[in-house]
């Protein structure tokens, strides 16, 4: 079992930064791809952004490209989500999540092994 942590959530104004960062147990994280979800009150869960195993390839949803970038630190076994120009839109418990079994699919919650407990972003206008 692999245990993931998310952190760096918090209250910020709109057009502010915020950076989280997930931290995973084990000795394999490379192994890993790695996602990013987010969920609002009386939303689904929905995809935020994904990497790859080497860092070498990322995913984002249209809704964030060019504000978010996603990237990796395998010799910390942490996944960061840099967070600029945030909107109150972005609100929600954004979710760390990694898969294991080199099935990747980077979009789809399902596929996805195993998630964090989340940390809360509130954007004020």
């Amino acid at each position: 079992q692999v245990q993931l942590v998310e952190s760096g959530g918090g209250l910020v104004q709109a057009g502010g930064s915020l950076r989280l960062s997930c931290a995973a147990s084990g000795r394999t994280f490379s192994s890993y791809a790695m996602g990013w979800f987010r969920q609002a009150p009386g939303k689904e869960r929905e995809f935020v952004a994904a990497i790859s195993r080497s860092g070498e390839s990322t995913y984002y949803a249209d809704s964030v490209k060019g504000r978010f970038t996603i990237s990796r630190d395998n010799a910390k076994n942490t996944v960061y989500l840099q967070m600029n120009s945030l909107k109150p839109e972005d609100t929600a418990v954004y979710y760390c999540a990694a898969e294991a079994t080199q099935r990747w699919f980077p979009t789809i919650a399902s596929r996805y092994d195993y998630w964090g407990q989340g940390t809360q972003v509130t954007v004020s206008s």
